[in-house]
């Protein structure tokens, strides 16, 4: 954590141009190949087993596709929620959706839940998948910079998991005081709990930072 007052704006930037330069030179076929890896971690914690309530969300073109695991919610008779936008409050709620009559483009061209679909509490949720540009091992999380996840995140009681791609995995993210820790990050190579969570997979960290 950094002192009060440091500002982390510059630093975070920097951060997050270098991971969108590099998510554009992500390949349709390498993208397919790493969420087939990753959707099958998640659906292997043990976190998915016991969870009737999961949060995902509907991958922009540079982020891990997990739709498929919203199906296989469905088919195992989980609650799905995702994120909604509410343009009186400025801010994104979780909502259930049940198929996919109930989800229209959003605010930024993302499919998301229709204005009355059932809003559902953060507490209620069991587990959450969550995307962003950079993730650190200790559940460190770079979003993109509007901190719409943060507020989304800071009331879920159950288990928060990024996930990523092997080049979004950085040593260390830096943190402000209002940045959601989560309780570990996936991708295709492993899952890694923060330290407060469960024994780690070793993995190589990201050279390139």
């Amino acid at each position: 954590m950094n002192s009060p007052g440091t500002s982390l704006t510059a630093p975070k930037e920097a951060l997050r141009e270098e991971l969108r330069r590099r998510l554009r030179g992500l390949t349709s076929e390498s993208r397919a190949e790493s969420s087939i890896g990753i959707q099958k971690r998640c659906i292997a914690l043990p976190e998915w087993s016991r969870s009737q309530c999961v949060a995902l969300y509907h991958p922009r073109p540079d982020e891990p596709d997990l739709w498929p695991l919203v199906e296989w919610s469905w088919a195992e008779e989980k609650m799905v929620v995702l994120p909604a936008y509410d343009a009186s409050r400025a801010a994104y709620r979780w909502c259930r959706v049940t198929g996919s009559q109930d989800l229209v483009s959003g605010r930024f061209g993302i499919l998301e839940p229709r204005e009355d679909c059932e809003r559902v509490d953060a507490v209620l949720l069991d587990l959450a998948f969550v995307p962003g540009l950079g993730f650190s091992p200790d559940g460190g999380r770079l979003g993109r910079g509007r901190g719409f996840y943060d507020r989304l995140l800071e009331s879920v009681s159950g288990k928060c998991f990024g996930v990523a791609f092997e080049f979004q995995i950085l040593p260390q993210i830096p943190r402000e005081d209002h940045d959601v820790v989560l309780d570990g990050v996936i991708t295709p190579s492993g899952c890694r709990y923060a330290p407060s969570g469960a024994p780690n997979e070793t993995w190589p960290m990201n050279p390139g930072f």
